[in-house]
């Protein structure tokens, strides 16, 4: 069984695991993160991602879930004061049962692996980490195979972002890149090797309408930031543009609801054509 040791002072070490939630540049540096929550912890163990540390509360009787993972999972096993373990679960009533500090994977497109059936999302500079989240969450609900994320953005292993995703970001590849040239030179690789990725753009005077379109083909949608859209150099790079038809009196939808929609309308067209070639 890993070690066990017991904090019970607000040391460096506390100090370091608690700037991960606030401090982007800390959690960059230390290439870790923080979660907790039974589904996403068991979704990262199941993945086979890296667990750093276990934290748990030493004044609790533990579930025999927590029990079974603070055996089989080769990690450190810290017991630690339920105030402090409330912290870090940033809950200020009561603690959560377990805290798990992960290792953050490289910002590698290696991660993706686009076969003739792919289907992907690239948010351009999302604001909220939360709307990152979702699209995670959705991607993986939809069968999407991995989110890219542009630009100057919110940090995909913010708190908030772990959060919304549900346990999905450990599902679904998540990588973040400086600059569409990154994007578009492993793109063009792609299309060397014989695969045509199509890139589909959300816009409110798209081409065509979501359900008009062919999304049964290689796939990487565009979605926009939350407030601006799509940049410039995005929108002239599309191969197409799609609008989502609205009746109502909203003149667009939130980010992560938009790349819901056209998900869902992807996944629907996906699963029609396999039932019809079967």
């Amino acid at each position: 069984m890993p070690p066990l040791r017991r904090i019970t002072a607000r040391n460096a070490r506390f100090q370091q695991w608690e700037s991960l939630l606030t401090n982007r540049n800390k959690r960059t540096r230390a290439r870790e993160f923080l979660v907790q929550g039974v589904r996403p912890i068991s979704m990262a163990v199941r993945y086979g991602w890296p667990v750093k540390a276990l934290i748990y509360d030493d004044k609790r009787t533990l579930s025999q879930w927590a029990e079974d993972l603070l055996r089989s999972v080769d990690a450190e096993r810290i017991a630690m004061a339920p105030d402090m373990l409330a912290d870090l679960g940033e809950k200020s009533e009561s603690a959560p049962e377990l805290v798990a500090v992960m290792e953050m994977p490289d910002d590698d497109f290696g991660r993706l692996t686009p076969g003739d059936d792919f289907l992907g999302v690239l948010f351009d500079r999302p604001t909220s980490p939360g709307n990152i989240g979702s699209v995670i969450r959705s991607a993986d609900a939809f069968g999407a195979h991995g989110l890219i994320v542009s630009g100057h953005a919110a940090d995909v292993y913010d708190p908030k972002s772990v959060r919304a995703s549900t346990g999905s970001l450990f599902a679904v590849p998540a990588i973040r890149v400086p600059s569409p040239g990154d994007v578009t030179a492993w793109i063009d690789a792609r299309r060397a090797m014989g695969q045509s990725i199509v890139l589909v753009g959300t816009d409110e005077k798209g081409d065509c309408d979501v359900f008009d379109f062919d999304f049964t083909q290689p796939v990487l949608l565009l979605i926009g930031n939350e407030t601006s859209g799509l940049s410039s150099t995005w929108r002239d790079l599309c191969d197409h543009t799609v609008s989502i038809p609205m009746t109502g009196s909203a003149s667009s939808l939130n980010a992560a609801n938009a790349a819901t929609a056209v998900l869902y309308e992807a996944s629907r067209q996906r699963i029609a054509a396999r039932k019809r070639a079967a």
